[in-house]
């Protein structure tokens, strides 16, 4: 099935030097990519407060992207991201390479578009109740684009139905569903709490984990095996369940939910029915309430060596908690399948003594030059993370 769409291109110059906090105004062009130094804002200001690792800077990749979310890159340098609750998916272009992108694209409207994924040149959007796939995406920008329905069966409860997605090293697509409730055993749908894969085309869906509540996140290491975020349940306190970070290591594995959290915490409804001891423990035992999203494993040559095999995990923070915790990027130090320690990467989004948030980090992307792009959902921005050895120097 294909649906013609129309294409929609804003670009933003000075305009954005007001908050873009505030209400923002885009205005549209015709065919021009004004581009004009841009004052200081109030995104590149929190960014002052930030704290990271010697030799390591950031800096505003992107602004005025509404709800940033998911990201993937096309082979010719475009950034798309998709949403939540602002139901657009973006096209993001960097066209005279300055890591200061200029033009920001509404790709398209959809429901949910939360989870984006690149293969071959056709970008991959999840809807809560389906798949579509935008064929050659980055030869069609400016045009109207075709999109041809890849699945479509997947629930369409809204509860945890925002969809992230991969490709993983078999060529699977991997789309997790999650439980239509905080706490509930879904029986009457197995694909409930768990994470699926299909091949490309859609065909071939089977359950790949159990036991899921809400990941948000997956990767995989050296092995091919996969390392996810789970977010934990509310309403048992401030210090329990904890999130977690999980790994795979065969398929058909159940993680849990609703019975056990963290592989210790028995849920006071449902723990009864089966022991902790049934389910796979969790990698690593996070926060509770800190929202794990993005985890992906160092990539490229920027950074340090030392950072080699260690997973980054944007932590969204809590909204639920009576003082706030999360709203940071930690970094997992994993040595043959397991997680060493933890630190805070970069943090100070989160302001512990007046619980003022600047920030919520949402998905991690590395660049073909090493370096590290967050999305922030919060700030409605890209940032982008460099390492230099002169940076170290001047300090």
């Amino acid at each position: 099935m294909k649906n013609k769409i129309p294409f929609i291109k804003i670009t933003f110059a000075t305009a954005l030097a007001l908050s873009i906090f505030s209400c923002k105004e885009t205005k549209k062009e015709e065919s021009v990519d004004v581009k004009e130094e841009v004052p200081m804002d109030s995104t590149d200001l929190a960014l002052l407060d930030l704290n990271l690792p010697d030799g390591f800077d950031i800096k505003v990749y992107a602004r005025g992207v509404d709800g940033a979310r998911s990201m993937a890159m096309g082979d010719n340098g475009t950034l798309f991201v998709g949403t939540r609750n602002e139901n657009t998916v973006y096209a993001i272009q960097d066209k005279d390479g300055d890591y200061n992108a200029e033009t920001v694209m509404v790709l398209d409207t959809m429901e949910v578009p939360n989870g984006i994924a690149m293969r071959n040149g056709d970008l991959y959007v999840a809807q809560v109740g389906s798949l579509w796939k935008y064929p050659n995406i980055e030869n069609q920008l400016g045009d109207s684009l075709n999109k041809e329905l890849v699945y479509d069966d997947y629930p369409t409860e809204f509860h945890h139905g925002w969809k992230y997605i991969a490709f993983g090293p078999d060529d699977k697509l991997y789309v997790p569903v999650g439980a239509p409730c905080n706490i509930c055993n879904p029986t009457q749908d197995e694909r409930f709490a768990t994470i699926t894969r299909m091949d490309p085309d859609g065909t071939n869906r089977e359950i790949y984990a159990k036991g899921v509540r809400n990941s948000v996140g997956f990767t995989w290491d050296d092995n091919g095996e996969m390392w996810f975020t789970d977010n934990g349940r509310d309403m048992l306190g401030d210090d329990i369940p904890p999130c977690e970070l999980n790994h795979i290591t065969e398929a058909g594995q159940h993680f849990g939910y609703p019975f056990c959290h963290g592989g210790t915490v028995k849920d006071p409804e449902f723990g009864d029915q089966r022991p902790c001891s049934d389910f796979v423990p969790p990698a690593k035992a996070l926060g509770a309430h800190v929202a794990p999203l993005a985890v992906k494993f160092k990539s490229g040559n920027m950074f340090p060596s030392t950072y080699n095999g260690k997973a980054f995990i944007a932590e969204h923070g809590s909204w639920n908690r009576s003082k706030k915790i999360g709203y940071r990027i930690m970094l997992a130090d994993i040595e043959n399948g397991e997680v060493k320690s933890t630190e805070p990467f970069i943090d100070g989004w989160l302001n512990d003594e007046t619980q003022e948030v600047t920030g919520r980090p949402v998905d991690l992307l590395w660049m073909e030059d090493g370096s590290l792009l967050i999305s922030d959902d919060y700030g409605d921005a890209i940032y982008r993370v460099t390492y230099s050895d002169t940076q170290v120097a001047s300090n």
